[in-house]
């Protein structure tokens, strides 16, 4: 069962905008595609593994802070190996993290 999610909305950083001028470059998403999203101030790498119209169905691989790059296991209710559905719309373009080691994962 998928875990329902709101995603917060990509804003400047939504792939649909980026493409906008150009609709037919933008990659459409496949089985093993690893996907980005904003949730409650983190980015959630969400790992395809089937498509439904205009959303993507996977699992949540990484939840990084926005704001220092540091992984957590879980944000809110949402944790690392959920399945959940992130439409089109929700998709968003990966921000630049700082530098991160693996003593940051928590």
């Amino acid at each position: 069962m998928h875990k329902h999610v709101e995603w917060d909305d990509p804003g400047t950083e939504s792939v649909l905008r980026f493409y906008a001028d150009h609709p037919e470059d933008c990659p459409i998403p496949h089985p093993s595609s690893i996907l980005s999203a904003r949730y409650r101030g983190f980015t959630v790498r969400v790992k395809v593994e089937a498509r439904v119209e205009d959303t993507s169905i996977g699992e949540v691989v990484a939840l990084i802070a926005n704001d220092n790059g540091r992984r957590k296991q879980s944000v809110g209710d949402l944790s690392l190996g959920d399945i959940v559905r992130l439409p089109d719309a929700y998709r968003a373009l990966e921000p630049r993290h700082p530098e991160e080691t693996d003593e940051q994962q928590e």
